[in-house]
């Protein structure tokens, strides 16, 4: 097995497990803590109550907050999970638009389907998928929201590019990731606990914007969460930034 199918490998098998056991991923070690990490990062009280058990704790921002989804709008979440980004931005897009969330976990999709069959949301789809190659036509999106996952795609330039095939001319994206401010030693790049938790496959941040620019879209820096890094990860050198590029 080549190292970019183990990682996701890695992967598939944590955020299962985050689904089949219980808990929740990105450092968050007990489900009853889910509420206080949604909220550190950007979600209102409101926003948790009406999302309900999509909020697994995940997460390293509140991209649909940074979004600006109107009526009408086709919106395209890059790493759903449970629904939580899906159903907020079915919110703004009203009956008319519509919301697709892509993940790569199968149990992921299948508890994303039940709270959108829980919560009576009829604008919502979810599709498995890999970011690096998604399931989706060229040109049919107008918003894009991510958040806390291309950090965990082992090619960077393939997810991008994907998401510049899929938009819109003039479509956007908006998400929020975790980039390095600092070097990671061998071992934790190596470890897999790391590996699943938006940390080993961090790119510094000046690699992470310049792939994001390189594929032709221009980039906005809407905010930079440094305090993260002591909240949810233990003082690793990282920080959780949030970006607007347009096609």
């Amino acid at each position: 097995m080549n190292k970019d199918k183990k990682v996701k490998e890695i992967v598939k098998d944590f955020y299962s497990q985050v689904v089949t056991k219980g808990g929740c991923g990105c450092r968050c070690k007990n489900k009853m803590i889910n509420e206080q990490i949604a909220k550190s990062i950007g979600y209102s009280n409101e926003e948790i109550k009406k999302v309900g058990g999509s909020n697994l704790g995940l997460g390293c921002g509140n991209p649909v907050a940074l979004a600006h989804i109107k009526e009408g709008d086709t919106v395209l979440d890059l790493g759903s999970g449970a629904g939580l980004d899906c159903f907020l931005a079915a919110d703004k897009t009203g009956k008319s638009g519509r919301v697709i969330g892509v993940d790569m976990t199968k149990e992921m999709i299948e508890m994303a389907k039940n709270n959108a069959e829980k919560q009576g949301y009829k604008n919502v789809e979810f599709r498995l998928g890999d970011i690096e190659d998604l399931p989706i036509d060229d040109n049919s999106i107008d918003v894009i929201i991510s958040n806390c996952v291309v950090n965990l795609a082992p090619d960077k330039i393939k997810v991008f590019g994907e998401a510049y095939r899929v938009l819109k001319e003039g479509g956007r994206i908006y998400l929020s990731d975790i980039v390095l401010l600092g070097d990671l030693t061998d071992e934790q790049r190596q470890n897999e606990e790391l590996i699943a938790g938006c940390v080993s496959g961090a790119l510094p941040k000046d690699d992470y914007l310049k792939i994001i620019e390189s594929i032709g879209f221009t980039v906005n820096i809407l905010s930079e969460d440094k305090e993260i890094s002591k909240r949810q990860y233990e003082g690793i050198p990282l920080e959780s930034l949030k970006i607007e590029a347009k096609k």
